[in-house]
């Protein structure tokens, strides 16, 4: 089977794809099974999948990344869109904040690959798709919500959240957002020959710039207020990459 484009629902935005329906579909893989549903979104076919699994329940550095960039290659997509629920290094971008990722730093050293058995390179010059984050800009202003053109993703392994001293060495490299997940499907979609492209959503202030301690459920909370903006803008997202908007 063959779909239009793929979506990575990641926190908060996962359940909410989910709960719109559709044919669940379970496509094998090199890597494992990629689970998710097929879903005809104004005449584009949309396979949707939940990073953290049902219910929440797969952490970050567990999460089957080799399956998902197989997967999606083997739907044939046209792009791959995800959300990545992040914590702002700028205080001007507090929660609510949506960036279309343009650039990563991966600190995860989880050491991913496709390609264990030959020497294949492939090219980050632009490390996020640009067929993906130009969609995702476009959709953004035409339902109205504001997304940052730039930022640059410093994906740490996880799940533990950074220490102040950590973050104020990333503002130091330049990074704007934090999370555990976006590069390493980045890495994987481009070695999957896959145009990927990622809506962070700020949830909160990083540590030692926010002036309480972190709390999962501050993630949950702004995920409830910007989810369903987040979903539109994915789903208006995916008819451009599709030609159908």
């Amino acid at each position: 089977m063959r779909v239009d484009v793929g979506i990575i629902g990641g926190t908060g935005i996962g359940e909410r794809l989910l709960e719109r329906g559709g044919t669940p579909l379970h496509v094998p893989t090199a890597a494992g099974i990629l689970r998710g549903r097929v879903l005809d979104v104004d005449g584009t076919s949309v396979f949707l999948c939940s990073r953290h699994s049902s219910g929440h329940k797969v952490p970050p550095h567990r999460v089957n990344y080799a399956a998902m960039a197989y997967g999606m290659r083997e739907l044939g997509v046209k792009a791959c869109l995800a959300t990545a629920a992040v914590g702002s290094l700028r205080r001007e971008w507090g929660p609510g904040t949506f960036v279309a990722c343009s650039d990563f730093f991966d600190l995860t050293y989880r050491n991913l690959t496709l390609f264990d058995a030959k020497v294949i390179h492939r090219d980050f010059t632009d490390p996020f798709g640009v067929r993906a984050r130009r969609a995702l800009l476009e959709a953004g202003a035409a339902e109205g919500a504001h997304v940052e053109r730039e930022g640059l993703y410093l994906c740490g392994n996880g799940p533990r959240y950074e220490t102040p001293k950590e973050i104020q060495l990333y503002r130091q490299l330049g990074a704007d957002l934090v999370g555990m997940t976006a590069a390493s499907e980045a890495i994987l979609m481009r070695e999957a020959e896959v145009d990927y492209g990622c809506l962070a959503i700020v949830t909160n202030l990083a540590a030692g710039i926010s002036e309480t301690p972190l709390d999962h459920q501050e993630v949950v909370d702004e995920m409830k207020r910007s989810g369903e903006t987040a979903v539109r803008i994915l789903l208006n997202a995916a008819r451009r990459v599709a030609g159908t908007a």
